[in-house]
Order: C-alpha cells, then structure tokens, then sequence
C-alpha cells in the first residue's frame, strides 16, 4: 500500500489540504463495499500522473497530508460520526481544510457537524444521484439515505444546493420543494447561478460518485441509470473553482462492485482534479 495519494503528501505543519480515509458502510441498503475506497484509492493512484493537463498544474504545486485511515466504529452509526467530527474538529482549528474519503455517504454528517461549528454560515453543495433527504430509512434515522436530512437539521432551509439528483422516495421530492433545499434534478442546470449567489460564503462539497452514470461508474452501492458523465461532471467542478470551499468529500465508490479497476481510477483523477482546483 502507499503511504500517500499518488505519493505527492507533504508534512502536516505546512498543509493545506489533510486527507483522510473514512472506511464505513454500515448503513449500506443495497450493495456494501464503500469501507475499502480510501485505501483502494491510494494503492490505485500510483497508476494517475500528478499532472492534470487540463488544469496544466501539478500535485506537486500544492500543500497536501495524507493523514491515513481512520479507524471507526463498524456497526454503530453514532459513534463512528463523533469519531469522524472528533478527526476533523482539530484540523480545522489548525487552519487546514479536511478532504475525506468515504466510506459511505453517512461519513458527511461527521465532518459537517465540525465543520458547521467552525463556519456556522456554511452552504452545501452536493452532488448525487439519491436525493438523501429520508427522515428514517427501515427506522433508522442515521442512514446514507437519510444524510442530508440530517445535514438540513443542522443548517436550515436554503443551506443545502442539490444537483444531478434523480432517484428518491416521492415523499423526498415533495419536502424538497418546499423551499428547505435547493434541488436541481438530473443534471447541473442552475449551477452557474447558485455559484454567483454563494460568492464568498463557506462552502462544503459532497460528491457521491453515483452521481454519474452507471456506464462511466459501476463501482458504487446503488447504481442510478440516467446520470451525467465524466465531462460534464468535471465542468461542474470547475465552476466551484471560484468558491470559498473549505473542505470537501468523496463518497460511495465500492471498488468490489467494479473488479476492473476503472471505477477506481476515475474516483482517483475527480481526487486529483478536486485538490487541484480548489488548492490554489
């Protein structure tokens, strides 16, 4: 295994950027395997250049800190996100900004609720196939589809900016639409506007990676045809450039779902397009 993404980390003390691994997927309702990304995902990198030729910069021109892998509660929802926000609490007094890779898309909530502690005028953005937004799922209330629910609980109406979503209980859609969050459904229609209204503020970005198409992404826990691809999702990406993001996460790949690789490699070049994007 190696000791870093793509084997570019730097020292703590001069980061700005600190990844780490979330591996849960407890609350997984359909196809499990999301525990094994982050260290999937750093044994594949080394297979990615540092240098991305689209945004011609280099891994090498930011500050970055692999921070490993958490080590959380399988099995107790609760515990592991106090252990997550316990994780990210002190980077953030320390002025770095958190990059977590899950694990399932529950992880978000851990480092929201630190996160919205340091920045109580927090925005979300999220990108996702699943609108999340279930009060309860099989009766529990701590669910990956019950996530931004949770995330609305603790920011209030119009915090949350949704995009790419196609797939939910009718119930979600109907709450949704009364003005607790901002959905834009199956693609990223509306994006360069919110952009503009989030100038300046703080900003969390959450990507669940079934936010593409199953085609460019099979590797994922539940698979939503209809979604957009790699291009487009990339173009959405850099529209946030301009935003004041102070920290950010990728959920939902499952690398047992795509033995080839490829599912991987596509979460491993988003990581790297992410870092670079937002680290300058």
């Amino acid at each position: 295994m190696l000791n870093s993404f793509f084997e570019c980390g730097g020292p703590y003390e001069t980061a700005d950027f600190v990844l780490f691994g979330a591996p849960f997927d407890s609350t997984a309702s359909f196809r499990s395997g999301a525990r094994f990304a982050s260290g999937t995902m750093r044994n594949e990198s080394i297979g990615l250049e540092s240098y991305s030729p689209v945004l011609d910069k280099d891994l090498e021109d930011i500050s970055y800190h692999d921070a490993g892998e958490l080590t959380l509660c399988i099995g107790e929802a609760q515990t592991a996100l106090r252990q997550v926000e316990d994780f990210t609490a002190p980077l953030l007094l320390d002025h770095k900004r958190p990059v977590m890779i899950g694990g399932e898309h529950l992880v978000t909530l851990g480092a929201l609720r630190a996160v919205h502690k340091q920045y109580p005028d927090l925005h979300v953005v999220h990108f996702d196939a699943h609108a999340d937004l279930r009060d309860d799922y099989l009766g529990a209330t701590l669910s990956h589809a019950t996530v931004m629910r949770r995330a609305w609980e603790l920011l209030g109406d119009g915090r949350i900016h949704q995009f790419g979503i196609r797939s939910g209980e009718r119930g979600e859609f109907a709450w949704a639409e009364k003005k607790h969050v901002h959905m834009h459904k199956f693609n990223f229609v509306g994006l360069a506007e919110t952009v503009q209204a989030l100038h300046g503020k703080p900003v969390y970005l959450t990507l669940d990676l079934d936010v593409l198409d199953p085609s460019i992404l099979p590797g994922t826990g539940a698979p939503e045809p209809g979604g957009v691809d790699f291009h487009a999702l990339m173009h959405a990406l850099r529209l946030l450039a301009p935003l004041r993001v102070v920290g950010f996460d990728i959920v939902e790949l499952s690398p047992p779902c795509d033995r080839s690789g490829a599912s991987t490699a596509v979460a491993c070049k988003l990581l790297r397009e992410m870092l670079l994007l937002y680290g300058g």
